[in-house]
């Protein structure tokens, strides 16, 4: 059997020249050192200890060693990001120089209760202490990357923010326009029917027509109704022409509404995200310091 380049390996050491036991749930790794002609042990943290770092600390403590890789027992080799926790999983071979040995860990269903309650306490441990020295450092990229988004997003919506503006004020300049016509039409009427009623015709003659102005208006106000499905309130009436007005002239001038909306929402999300970011107790920080921030 042949290594990745080629060189040929001793035939295999039984596997007793390298045993693995647990002690205190860690396990404790004995071989031979090649040079010094002599067996030792290395503890090892399964959940932290990667195999290139194993690997490393067997070539200091035997500077003779040239050369320290693990292998599968299918011939794959095992990258040196492995954590030691999965490579313990199943057999492997280590190849130190030109020596292949043969490793077969424990079964972890033959450990104890009590090692097995130890290595859940240690990760749990190991988990606490990760999240207390790198949480306010994640929350300090998370401000950073949100502060970013909300000054891109502003600068999107600066220029549609003006552009509404105008289309806002137009609309309602020709919403007015329309109330005051509306006013200047009845004004009209009234004074027509009144000049009809004294100095042409009189009331018997245009009650009639007074009551099918009255029922036409009635009519309208129906068909308002029926078209929309809301009553003809003047507040909501002025609402309605406003919208109507508004969409009108933003297709005109190409002002994509949608797109405005997102990036609304976009902003208003990210500016809770902040918020609740900088709190006191989310952040873990004094309040003077979070003023001093802001």
């Amino acid at each position: 059997w042949r290594g990745q380049e080629g060189a040929p390996y001793s035939t295999l050491v039984p596997s007793d020249e390298v045993t693995i036991n647990y002690r205190h749930g860690l396990p404790v790794i004995t071989l031979m050192l090649p040079t010094r002609g002599e067996r030792c042990q290395f503890t090892v943290k399964p959940i932290v200890t990667t195999v290139g770092a194993f690997l490393q600390d067997v070539q200091r403590e035997d500077k003779g060693i040239e050369r320290a890789e693990v292998f599968a027992t299918d011939g794959t080799k095992v990258s040196d990001a492995t954590l030691m926790e999965i490579l313990l999983m199943n057999d492997f071979k280590l190849v130190i120089n030109n020596t292949e040995y043969s490793v077969s860990p424990p079964v972890k269903d033959k450990l104890s209760s009590e090692h097995a309650t130890e290595m859940e306490d240690i990760k749990s441990l190991v988990h606490r202490l990760f999240v207390a020295l790198h949480l306010e450092d994640h929350q300090i990229r998370k401000e950073r990357e949100l502060l970013q988004k909300l000054d891109h997003l502003k600068g999107e919506l600066l220029p549609l923010e003006q552009m509404k503006a105008r289309i806002m004020e137009s609309a309602d300049a020709k919403t007015s326009r329309l109330l005051w016509v509306g006013l200047a039409l009845m004004s009209t009427q009234g004074g027509a029917l009144a000049w009809l009623t004294w100095w042409v015709y009189s009331w018997d003659i245009m009650e009639p027509v007074t009551y099918f102005i009255t029922y036409g208006s009635a009519m309208a106000f129906y068909a308002y109704f029926v078209l929309t499905k809301q009553d003809y309130i003047y507040p909501q009436a002025k609402d309605r022409q406003f919208l109507h007005y508004f969409h009108r002239k933003s297709k005109k001038q190409r002002f994509n509404v949608e797109r405005y909306n997102k990036l609304k929402d976009d902003l208003a999300e990210t500016e809770e995200s902040l918020r609740r970011l900088r709190q006191p107790l989310h952040l873990r920080l004094p309040i003077q310091e979070i003023n001093d921030k802001n």
